[in-house]
């Protein structure tokens, strides 16, 4: 039997798209259907990197863990990771081909359908279901000339469509009616129906709304999902929302500040902190001084030099040296550790303009950006307190780093290899490996060393296990699985639309 397809869209930017794909892999995967994610085209500086080498978003691989499968480039062909307001680095198949501006790139996008087409067919050949995720709105009219990411793309493989649109944002019946409005006559045809997402209260009082949309579009509901809280799912370009901490159990918690860099990439680093009993992350906006802290966060960022300027005209320098003058501690992840050195160099401007900048010089270590962009997941171990602690991560960059400073490394990885850097006081360490504090081993090591000792644990992996299989089940009672299986069973989706 042929592989089906079904695509995800959305009539706004964060609709739940990335969600409701992830909860169709893992609710297919579940009933024994091999099924894969795929984005055509994703925007985020949240990436993961497979198993062979390549980068891709980071909401695809946690799609690809929902249908229970490895992250493959495939998933992803193309990944655009904004390094400017108009400007973005360009990976395609998983490895980057260079920087673009906006008009650059729709010059060039025809020459990349051939290559999501043919991304889409090698999954395709193996696997039962494809469930594609749109990206942003397939209404946007100034990106629909050779469009990838929605319509576009459907059109091209002949898919039907699902539309989704989030309730508590307001305007849930304008949404999809003016999207549809938008569509050509075809497209139209491909959508088969809707999904609300995020719905709160009784679903009664919704009952008129859904009637009339259906009369007023002739596409069906097929399902609304409530809205669900305590959910641990890793966040695709937003940032989270603030999490409430419990003041009782823990009236004097331990203090995370984190600078809210202008092209900060991977803020899921923090994922294992946020929400932990006993810690408060604080992200620091511009304009704000850096409050008292526990621990200072330096995090990855698409442009280290830029970013770098722009903390230190925030007056933030100052204020690390001073924190680290009380015995704080500062941990620099990727771009946040090359800022830990003395200079960073860009010879050829791959990350702006051409030139070297001063670091922080909390390390005694040059950063050089090169063209060769480090993409391995790795493993290894966590070299702080009495005993080594276990590490899982990934590596994601374009610098090579040499000093004194790596003598004294941060992590041992497979393969005997030295990574990172403790500096000989103990307070400041850097590392490129992302996901450094998701398993429960480093998290505790490295809560301890900034002062932190006995905070609550959390095993990051399986609490998100715990999320996917919780969207499963809302998607399984919340909508017509009747119809869905039929549509997937059958391949028939646009007849059975209309």
């Amino acid at each position: 039997m042929p592989s089906f397809t079904l695509m995800i869209q959305g009539t706004t930017s964060s609709a739940g798209k990335s969600f409701v794909t992830a909860a169709f892999c893992r609710l297919l995967h579940r009933q024994g259907v091999g099924v894969a994610p795929f984005k055509p085209q994703n925007m985020s500086l949240n990436s993961a990197v497979t198993p062979e080498g390549g980068e891709i978003g980071r909401a695809q691989a946690f799609q690809a863990r929902g249908a229970g499968l490895a992250p493959h480039t495939d998933m992803n062909p193309i990944l655009l990771k904004p390094n400017s307001d108009v400007g973005s680095q360009i990976i395609v198949n998983g490895q980057p081909i260079g920087n673009m501006n906006a008009k650059s790139y729709q010059q060039y996008k025809p020459q990349l359908m051939s290559v999501v087409l043919a991304a889409h067919a090698r999954l395709a050949a193996r696997h039962e279901v494809i469930i594609v995720e749109g990206a942003g709105s397939p209404a946007e009219i100034n990106l629909r000339t050779d469009d990838l990411a929605n319509m576009g793309f459907a059109e091209a493989i002949d898919c039907p469509v699902i539309l989704v649109g989030d309730i508590d944002r307001g305007g849930i019946f304008a949404h999809f009616v003016g999207t549809l409005a938008l569509l050509s006559p075809s497209e139209q045809e491909r959508v088969i129906g809707f999904i609300i997402n995020k719905f709160r209260g009784d679903i009664a009082l919704l009952e008129p709304g859904l009637s009339w949309l259906e009369e007023k579009t002739g596409k069906p509901v097929l399902g609304v999902l409530p809205m669900v809280g305590q959910l641990s799912l890793p966040e695709e370009d937003g940032f989270f929302a603030p999490r409430p901490r419990d003041g009782a159990s823990h009236p004097w918690p331990g203090r995370v500040v984190v600078p809210r860099l202008p092209r900060l990439s991977n803020h899921t680093d923090l994922d294992p902190v946020v929400g932990l009993p006993g810690v408060e992350v604080v992200w620091v906006e511009a304009h704000q001084p850096l409050p008292a802290a526990d621990l200072i966060l330096l995090p990855g960022s698409k442009s280290v030099r830029a970013d770098l300027a722009w903390l230190r005209e925030q007056g933030w320098e100052a204020a690390i040296q001073r924190h680290l003058r009380y015995g704080g501690k500062v941990l620099g992840i990727c771009g946040g550790f090359q800022m830990l050195g003395t200079t960073i160099h860009d010879p050829a401007g791959l990350e702006g303009v051409a030139g070297s900048s001063p670091g922080l010089g909390l390390l005694p270590m040059e950063t050089t950006i090169t063209p060769h962009k480090q993409l391995c997941q790795q493993e290894g171990q966590l070299l702080l307190g009495q005993r080594p602690a276990r590490v899982a991560g990934y590596e994601i960059h374009m610098g090579l780093s040499t000093g004194p400073a790596l003598r004294r490394p941060a992590l041992r990885l497979q393969g005997e290899r030295d990574e990172g850097a403790i500096s000989a006081d103990g307070q400041v360490m850097g590392s490129y490996l992302h996901g450094l504090m998701d398993h429960p081993e480093a998290l505790a090591a490295i809560l301890a060393w900034a002062g932190l000792p006995g905070r609550a644990m959390r095993d990051l992996h399986a609490e998100q296990e715990k999320s996917l299989e919780r969207l499963a089940d809302l998607l399984e009672e919340h909508i017509q699985w009747d119809f869905l299986q039929s549509l997937v069973a059958t391949g028939k989706g646009l007849a059975a639309g209309t």
